[in-house]
């Protein structure tokens, strides 16, 4: 089982977005998906039609029942998103009140991380959208995946959020038995502003070979799907969002063989 987590410290980015429209093409092939909202604001728990302030488990109880994790109760937390092979662990406005629990509370780090264990079999790829800060959430999202994808607005002040994204993770990897890989996705990319072609510049020359090839264009069809609660390439096929999230999944899927799986250690903690 692969995972893969979508962060950036600088909301805004279309993290998201990203995160469906994978998941999206990911079940179009077949492939078992599991989707993971972190963030308390549920912005991807609500494109599915689940509010944060109504749901009765979710990625909340993983951390409350941090203590009996098991497969039973990591499947009782899922939910159908409607569409085939796609299943949600929604948000929970309660997600908000982890950082003062996990000041005096041992084990919260890696309950993400022994979730995923716990249903290894189950699904093939994990995505896992994350809040757009540094703290016990994202801690969790990326000590459970094997590769980070960092969404990054072709704009001069997304360009300090990537920044800080690549100091947390120098951080964390000091930390981890493998470092973890990552991938710049540039979005939102407007041919038509030099600060679009500057910033994207930038971004390849500053980060090279950890920048995915292509570009995520501006695209009103992703906000007419976002409205919609579709995943994009149901949407409209055709895009040309869609075609560049087609061309990101195939390069990410290229990249497998140098991807660690995820595996239970004899602590059941997914490394």
């Amino acid at each position: 089982m692969l995972a893969w987590t979508i962060a950036n410290q600088k909301g805004g980015v279309g993290k998201t977005t990203t995160t469906v429209a994978l998941a999206g093409l990911c079940a179009e092939q077949g492939k078992r998906v599991l989707l993971l909202d972190l963030d308390p604001h549920g912005s991807l728990s609500s494109y599915f039609k689940h509010e944060p302030d109504q749901v009765v488990n979710s990625t909340f109880t993983l951390f409350q029942k941090r203590k009996e994790l098991s497969i039973d109760l990591v499947r009782e937390c899922i939910v159908e998103t409607g569409y085939q092979n796609i299943g949600l662990i929604p948000s929970s406005m309660a997600l908000a009140t982890l950082e003062r629990q996990a000041i005096s509370q041992d084990g919260m780090g890696l309950v993400i991380s022994r979730a995923l264990a716990a249903i290894k079999g189950e699904f093939d790829i994990v995505l896992i959208d994350c809040p757009p800060l540094l703290g016990i959430l994202m801690i969790n999202a990326l000590a459970a995946c094997q590769q980070l994808l960092i969404p990054v607005q072709t704009e001069f002040l997304a360009l300090k959020g990537l920044e800080r994204m690549t100091q947390t993770l120098d951080m964390m990897s000091k930390s981890r038995k493998h470092p973890l890989q990552y991938s710049i996705v540039p979005t939102m990319f407007d041919r038509r502003t030099q600060a679009s072609v500057v910033s994207l510049r930038s971004i390849r020359n500053n980060y090279e070979s950890n920048v995915w090839p292509g570009k995520i264009p501006v695209d009103t069809k992703l906000r007419d799907a976002s409205k919609a609660g579709v995943p994009p390439h149901l949407f409209q096929p055709d895009s040309r969002a869609v075609d560049a999230y087609r061309s990101l999944l195939k390069w990410q899927l290229s990249r497998r063989a140098s991807m660690r799986p995820v595996e239970a250690s004899a602590d059941g903690v997914v490394s």
